[in-house]
């Protein structure tokens, strides 16, 4: 099946970190035999805006188009404003790419499109759709519904564009239930998880810690960028400080622009990957440090509940009880095993994708 990939979010030649999730998919869907095209527009801006987010980081000079993991990328400039206060201005300017991409394509056109995040990308799959007449379904991984849709620039566009699409993919239930509840069509909507993507060279058992209890060195691992406000950076600094009064040596690495497999490296040498986020969808980073063989201690954010022990998952954003769970963590001898579940397996996360791509396109 031919299908076309538009994302705010994907790998750029100087940011390889970045919208991995959405690579994924496409790794996924041309390994399932699907020919694959990818649009990802970028704000236009100065080389010193990068630093207002690090998923921003090398958006200001990427070229107009370049290659990523074997697929084709078009990176089409488009305007627009930090908070967005003229979204109306954002939406005109993505809307003008649709002869940009046509030409980019050539002959080629999708069978169906499928647009990660909505605001403001959803402007242009939309339009590409309905010049093209084929179907297109938004990808919802947390932020649109999270942050977007109580935003009083943003929010109706992101309602309008999650209610014309023909499905609407969200990665979670508690998304789900987000979608509900702002009165988007139940029959559009559908719950697939991304899927874990560690390669076979990193996949282990979770391992037990051998050492001297609150006398020896423990590797901590804080899976994202600290520059990220909604990461909580202070909140895991706070719990390696409790940890340190407690006698335990404590080393605390983070995730900054790394290529995948160094930080899949990085979570097989930690004793434990601590996640303290305010709003996660997943967050997948919990998932790859379990497929990893590294015990995860996380805040209840995303779905971590569903498949981390009890004793793993804190309720309080309390450093004190975080560093309680990660002695838990050690102590535990992990004979039991833990186990990530079957929705999280690529086999299923492609099922699911090919039931939806082909009530799509019937």
């Amino acid at each position: 099946m031919r299908i076309l990939v538009v994302s705010l979010l994907y790998p750029l030649p100087d940011n390889s970190a970045r919208g991995t999730f959405v690579s994924d998919y496409v790794q996924a869907l041309l390994g399932d035999d699907h020919d694959v095209r990818v649009v990802n527009p970028l704000p236009r801006m100065m080389k010193y805006q990068e630093a207002r987010r690090s998923t921003l980081t090398g958006a200001a000079r990427a070229p107009r188009t370049f290659e990523h993991g074997g697929v084709e990328v078009l990176a089409p400039r488009f305007l627009t404003l930090p908070d967005n206060p003229w979204p109306g201005l954002t939406g005109w300017s993505i809307r003008g790419k649709v002869k940009q991409v046509e030409q980019w394509l050539g002959e080629w056109r999708p069978e169906v499109i499928v647009c990660h995040t909505i605001w403001p990308v959803a402007v242009l799959a939309s339009s590409l759709a309905q010049r093209w007449k084929v179907p297109w379904t938004a990808v919802v991984h947390g932020h649109d519904f999270d942050v977007g849709l109580d935003s009083t620039s943003t929010g109706p566009t992101i309602r309008e564009l999650a209610s014309s699409a023909d499905r609407l993919v969200l990665v979670s239930e508690r998304l789900h239930d987000l979608a509900c509840s702002s009165g988007i069509d139940a029959a559009k909507l559908r719950v697939i998880p991304c899927h874990c993507a560690v390669e076979d060279e990193w996949l282990n058992h979770v391992k037990p810690w051998n050492g001297r209890w609150r006398k020896d060195n423990i590797e901590i691992l804080f899976p994202a960028d600290p520059r990220r406000p909604e990461k909580n950076h202070l909140l895991a600094l706070q719990t390696g400080e409790i940890l340190e009064q407690r006698g335990w040596i404590v080393g605390m690495t983070n995730l900054k622009i790394q290529p995948r497999p160094i930080v899949w490296d990085r979570m097989l040498v930690a004793n434990i990957t601590l996640v303290t986020s305010k709003r996660e969808s997943g967050p997948l980073v919990a998932r790859e440090s379990i497929a990893c063989g590294t015990p995860v201690v996380s805040v209840n954010v995303g779905d971590v509940s569903t498949y981390l022990p009890e004793s793993c998952v804190v309720e309080n954003y309390d450093p004190v009880e975080l560093a309680d769970a990660c002695e838990q963590a050690l102590q535990n001898r992990w004979t039991e095993g833990i186990t990530l579940p079957p929705e999280f397996s690529q086999e299923s996360f492609l099922e699911s994708w090919t039931n939806l791509l082909e009530e799509l396109v019937e």
